[in-house]
């Protein structure tokens, strides 16, 4: 997806993307799923009740997003086709946003999973529990 940082982004942009990749994305998720989730849930069970959650979004980027969310709210009665137009975007922008942060710590993981194999699977475990809105 590559795109001129100043154009416009939608909510079906991103699914167009997605859907591209889905087929591929698809196979591997579903290699071993049930499998790694029973071991995940019973592994996280206990641990996710004393660890703290870390955010998905530094405060000042979720303060901005919920900012430009209750403006696009206001503006909903003196113009619906631009709240409905500019909500979308901002819905893209988030998605796109919590994407970007998946993947730069996934590639945090994959880093440290190149170094050390020993702990990986915590290492694995771990990342999809600390996050949170």
């Amino acid at each position: 997806m590559n795109r001129d940082p100043h154009e416009t982004l939608s909510t079906a942009d991103l699914a167009t993307a997605a859907e591209e990749r889905h087929a591929h994305q698809q196979a591997a998720h579903d290699a071993g799923r049930e499998a790694r989730e029973t071991r995940a849930e019973l592994q996280s069970t206990h641990a996710a009740k004393e660890e703290k959650l870390a955010p998905l979004f530094t405060q000042h980027v979720c303060d901005e997003f919920r900012h430009r969310w209750d403006q696009v709210q206001f503006s909903f009665v003196d113009d619906p086709k631009r709240a409905v137009r500019e909500g979308d975007e901002l819905v893209a922008q988030v998605m796109k946003s919590l994407a970007q942060t998946f993947s730069q710590e996934r590639a945090k993981l994959e880093k440290e999973l190149g170094q050390n194999d020993a702990g990986s699977t915590e290492n694995l475990r771990v990342v999809p529990s600390h996050s949170r809105l």
